[in-house]
């Protein structure tokens, strides 16, 4: 395993645990407005004709030949925010995305999430 880079070359991979559970393939990045670093990842769950996409932080992500590795358990993943298959995150869903994890949200400069 090695840290995770270059995430947006990991478009549709395997999204696994800590316990190496697939949570399901990765489908979008989205980066911190004022560091353009990748923050969090939308990974696609579900199955056919129900799927959806939650938010995962990518902080402590590493990969594998054939997977993403991320900090967190697949349950707490499977309840985090979600959004449709062709959704948006809204400006007033964003806060919830960073509480669901514990992560301090300062959203007084404006959007801190934005998709690359």
């Amino acid at each position: 395993m090695f840290p995770a880079e270059n995430l947006r070359d990991w478009h549709g991979e395997k999204v696994i645990d800590p316990a190496g559970d697939k949570i399901g393939e990765l489908e979008g990045v989205y980066v911190d407005t004022t560091t353009d670093q990748p923050s969090f990842v939308t990974v696609r769950v579900g199955f056919i004709g129900r799927y959806r996409l939650v938010f995962v932080p990518v902080a402590g992500a590493t990969v594998s030949p054939n997977a993403v590795r991320v900090r967190y358990d697949k349950k707490i993943v499977s309840d985090a925010p979600a959004i449709d298959t062709d959704g948006e995150l809204t400006a007033a869903d964003e806060p919830a995305v960073f509480e669901h994890y514990g992560l301090p949200y300062d959203g007084a400069t404006g959007r801190r999430l934005a998709r690359r």
